[in-house]
């Protein structure tokens, strides 16, 4: 007798079957979870589709409100990046964690008691502390006693101001001008109104970041480096 094909010979019977394997991984909680959503489905007219889209708008809601909101361009003052009706898209968060906004950044804030009952779109020139002066001899802006090329983003044919201006940022408040000088309305106009044309940090809705309509002119907003080499009020370069 082969002893051997005796010893690895074995009743298939007694392996156990495959739908023994397999665990109930729903549970009792994963049931609940799924008659609930029945249940919302079964009481709203159109059923699932209408959830779908009920649960799609309420993260947009919440997308727009706390991440990333849509901001459409309303005048000429930030071309020639920024054309009326682009749409750029604003981040909520990019000064929420401690950072703060830098030289250079194009941001949106609610000028309501400063600039006026609306939001606005400009770029940051000059920070708490910041001395921003206009012009130096050759007719560039002077930040903390460095004078500042913007030929990269200023429009084409305009002088960095027609009005010349002497100002020391308060902390925590900004100094924002637009790229088209000869058409923005800034802090340079608002110098004699509350607050002196400065803008608190905490009016600031976000960053632009990103032009995402018309599709041709969609590009990411990069900070100015023109403004790299400015040093901070107190002389270290920033």
């Amino acid at each position: 007798m082969d002893t051997e094909a005796q010893h690895t010979e074995r009743d298939r019977s007694s392996r156990p079957t495959e739908s023994e394997d397999i665990s109930d991984d729903e549970g009792p909680e994963g049931r609940s979870r799924f008659a609930l959503v029945d249940r919302a489905a079964d009481w709203l007219p159109g059923g699932r589709i209408t959830l779908t889209v009920l649960v799609c708008l309420l993260f947009l809601v919440l997308f727009s409100n706390f991440v990333m909101q849509p901001f459409e361009i309303p005048s000429s003052s930030m071309e020639r990046g920024l054309r009326i009706g682009d749409r750029v898209l604003v981040n909520k968060l990019a000064y929420r964690f401690g950072a703060e906004p830098r030289r250079g950044d194009v941001v949106v804030f609610d000028g309501t008691g400063y600039f006026g009952n609306a939001d606005y779109v400009k770029r940051v020139v000059g920070v708490g502390g910041d001395h921003v002066v206009c012009c130096d001899k050759e007719g560039r802006l002077e930040v903390n006693g460095r004078s500042v090329d913007e030929s990269t983003f200023l429009y084409p044919g305009d002088s960095p101001s027609d009005v010349s201006f002497d100002v020391v940022v308060p902390t925590g408040s900004l100094f924002l001008l637009g790229d088209h000088r000869s058409a923005s309305s800034d802090s340079r106009d608002h110098l004699g109104s509350p607050g002196g044309g400065m803008i608190p940090v905490g009016d600031v809705i976000g960053r632009a970041d990103w032009i995402a309509w018309p599709a041709g002119h969609w590009t990411r907003l990069q900070r100015a480096a023109a403004y790299a080499r400015v040093p901070t009020a107190d002389g270290v370069h920033g």
